[in-house]
């Protein structure tokens, strides 16, 4: 349910009904928005008569929400959520890009690729210390020893770290070594994963399921922010669909849904969508022009000889290019390129 309050109500009366809602054994999320107070009702309110509190002399409208996820609507919560890491800076009209390799391999291919991303532009480093793959056998990362590599690329650029944590029992490690902690498309409905990092203080880039409606995606947001962290960054990376010539089918149609129902930032992974380098190009400038919030990009120093998903790794001279092209459209859609 969400209370609106009347314009210029001050801010003890604000409390005061707050409190209220309290007594009643009801969360209550308060947004101070532009000219007026939002407060947001999470819990068994079928209970509540809409008509007593329309006639509280502070409260403007009274609307029930149908929708199940709560903190993370935009009815809830109608400016826009901004998330920053560091310098980055992601939501309210600010486009960040993060770039990095898919995999750490070693010490001179991450600091060499961040410092040439970072030169061409981009806010933030991403890469995979622990990678879930299809296959057993397959490159499973460096692990620990990877983040620390990671930690080497950001003390030499000043980068944000990006990396994708497989399990629970990684968290404390992550909270140390990680500026962005990533939960992958096969974790979205991890629900004891979400739970955790959920308590965490960095935030959260949160992947879309491979066959998951946006209703859904925006149901784990909720389960992070469920547990006090605010702070999630969505993001589209393809679904799965009964087309095979690319990797995964992106659904550009996620970004002014998404940006509808939910007040959340919402990025766009045109790498793991197409599953081939020379699509990444095309698909980023379309994500920009449908509102986007920023990117995630690959980027290897030598594709083919990457350890994991060369072929869809943008060259640094290749991810120069498309910085300066996209550069462009971002202005031209009204948003801020962080650099």
């Amino acid at each position: 349910m969400v209370v609106i309050m009347k314009p210029g109500t001050r801010k003890e009366d604000i409390d005061s009904l707050a409190k209220r809602f309290e007594e009643q054994g009801l969360q209550v999320g308060v947004t101070n928005g532009v000219g007026c107070t939002i407060l947001g009702l999470v819990g068994d309110t079928i209970s509540l008569d809409i008509d007593k509190i329309s006639m509280e002399p502070h409260v403007e409208r009274v609307m029930r929400v149908q929708e199940p996820y709560k903190k993370a609507n935009r009815k809830f919560h109608p400016e826009d959520t901004i998330v920053r890491a560091g310098e980055a800076v992601i939501g309210g009209g600010n486009f960040s890009v993060i770039a990095g390799p898919c995999s750490v391999e070693s010490e001179e291919q991450v600091v060499g690729i961040a410092e040439a991303v970072k030169a061409s532009g981009a806010a933030m480093l991403r890469g995979g210390a622990f990678k879930p793959r299809t296959s057993p056998y397959s490159f499973q990362g460096m692990g620990t020893p990877g983040l620390d590599l990671l930690l080497e690329a950001k003390k030499a650029t000043g980068l944000p770290i990006v990396s994708e944590i497989m399990a629970p029992r990684y968290v404390e490690l992550f909270e140390e070594k990680v500026d962005v902690v990533q939960i992958g498309a096969r974790n979205m409905q991890n629900f004891d994963l979400l739970k955790e990092v959920g308590r965490m203080s960095k935030p959260i880039l949160l992947k879309r399921g491979l066959s998951n409606s946006y209703e859904e995606w925006i149901m784990s947001a909720e389960y992070i922010m469920s547990e006090g962290n605010e702070n999630v960054i969505l993001c589209e990376r393809g679904i799965r669909t009964f087309e095979t010539y690319t990797r995964n089918t992106l659904d550009l149609s996620a970004i002014p849904a998404v940006k509808k129902m939910s007040h959340l930032p919402i990025i766009v992974d045109p790498s793991h969508a197409a599953g081939m380098a020379w699509m990444v190009e095309p698909l980023a400038m379309a994500a920009i022009a449908a509102g986007a919030d920023g990117l995630i990009i690959e980027v290897h120093n030598d594709p083919p000889r990457a350890k994991c998903d060369g072929q869809q790794s943008l060259t640094p001279a290749q991810f120069d290019i498309l910085m300066r092209k996209m550069g462009v459209l971002v202005d031209l859609m009204g948003k801020k390129l962080i650099k």
